[in-house]
């Protein structure tokens, strides 16, 4: 379990902290709509030490990555990166991570209780290669909403370049070595500032001091679950698991279908000549004030046809909401299910709220 370098200081400033993703973090400040809405309008600041580093260096390591990973790195400059997914001989999902190419390395970026499983799936592969897997002690702030890129720059007291997602760069702040790097958590607009323990408070607190200009609320960990179910973002351990191939979670954005072979490649690519899959991550309107627990399914005359993975009342649409996989017969907008608890629930498209 990780710690927040920022712990004491949040529970100071009356935070509650909960386990999340492996590590303990704010679950609110406030209120868990108001930082939602901060987000959806303006801009919002989060605490993002669950989220774990690596990096892989030496003379193979690109080519390694090339061979396993699902996503194409042959490709990426420094300065470029890329969401992937690592699989197993069944195309099913060990891990999903983010990879970011800085020329003779790549960092790594993956939920922190997924980084001791990544690096041991990537060193097992290492056999004749010159790779070395270097765990990092890295901790990352994020900026997320319609005005974080102005609120980012005012913290670092920086101007940014037009960057896509998944672009970085090196920087300092305040005598800290930092790394920028703009990536959406929410749906909206978002960067993530990289720094080591030391530098986490520096980089919080000057960017709490433009709170009043940019409509800054710091937020917790129920609002980023709130924010990610609106966006139709899946997580590892509600939505992606090693009982799930990439297709069924909708992760386009993992794939290439051109780099070549790759773990899990052939039947990845036989979903994809099939034309389809036989369930499907969608949407849900759920006809009931209280959310669905994960795990409820729906059955039409004794098959399961839905299990729900993710549920909130959304802030944005002021409805309960669920992410489910469907099967695809029912996964068409406006499709009808019912589930063992009685609750009714109608499919949609996603993302539920659109940047």
């Amino acid at each position: 379990m990780i710690n927040s370098p920022l712990a004491e200081y949040h529970v100071s400033q009356g935070a509650t902290l909960v386990e999340y993703h492996g590590a303990m973090v704010p679950a609110r400040f406030t209120d868990p709509v108001a930082e939602n809405r901060a987000v959806r309008t303006a801009s919002g600041l989060f605490d993002f030490s669950f989220r774990g580093k690596f990096r892989l260096k030496g003379r193979d390591h690109a080519k390694l990555l090339q061979r396993l990973v699902s996503n194409d790195v042959k490709k990426l400059t420094p300065g470029q990166g890329t969401y992937a997914t690592l699989l197993n001989a069944q195309g099913h999902i060990v891990v999903d991570l983010r990879l970011y190419c800085d020329g003779d390395c790549f960092y790594a970026d993956v939920e922190a209780d997924l980084r001791d499983k990544a690096v041991q799936s990537f060193r097992r592969f290492i056999i004749a290669d010159q790779v070395e897997l270097e765990p990092l002690e890295l901790y990352a702030l994020s900026f997320q909403g319609p005005r974080a890129r102005g609120l980012l720059e005012k913290t670092l007291h920086i101007d940014l370049p037009a960057l896509n997602e998944f672009d970085h760069f090196a920087s300092n702040y305040a005598g800290f070595p930092i790394r920028v790097v703009r990536a959406t958590s929410t749906g909206e607009e978002g960067y993530e500032v990289w720094v080591n323990a030391a530098g986490m408070e520096a980089v919080w607190g000057a960017a709490c001091g433009q709170a009043p200009t940019y409509d800054m609320l710091a937020c917790g960990s129920e609002a980023l679950e709130s924010l990610r179910i609106e966006a139709g973002i899946p997580r590892y351990g509600s939505e992606l698991g090693e009982d799930v191939i990439p297709l069924e979670a909708g992760l386009l954005n993992a794939l290439s279908f051109n780099k070549g072979c790759y773990i899990g490649q052939e039947i990845v690519e036989r979903a994809r000549s099939r034309g389809h899959v036989n369930w499907k991550l969608t949407g849900l309107l759920v006809d009931s004030e209280q959310p669905p627990q994960p795990g409820l399914k729906a059955v039409v005359e004794g098959r399961e046809v839905a299990e729900i993975t993710s549920s909130c009342v959304s802030p944005t649409l002021g409805k309960t909401i669920a992410l489910a996989y469907v099967r695809r017969e029912f996964t068409e907008p406006g499709a009808k299910l019912t589930f063992a608890s009685g609750v009714t629930a109608e499919a949609t498209a996603l993302p539920f709220v659109k940047q």
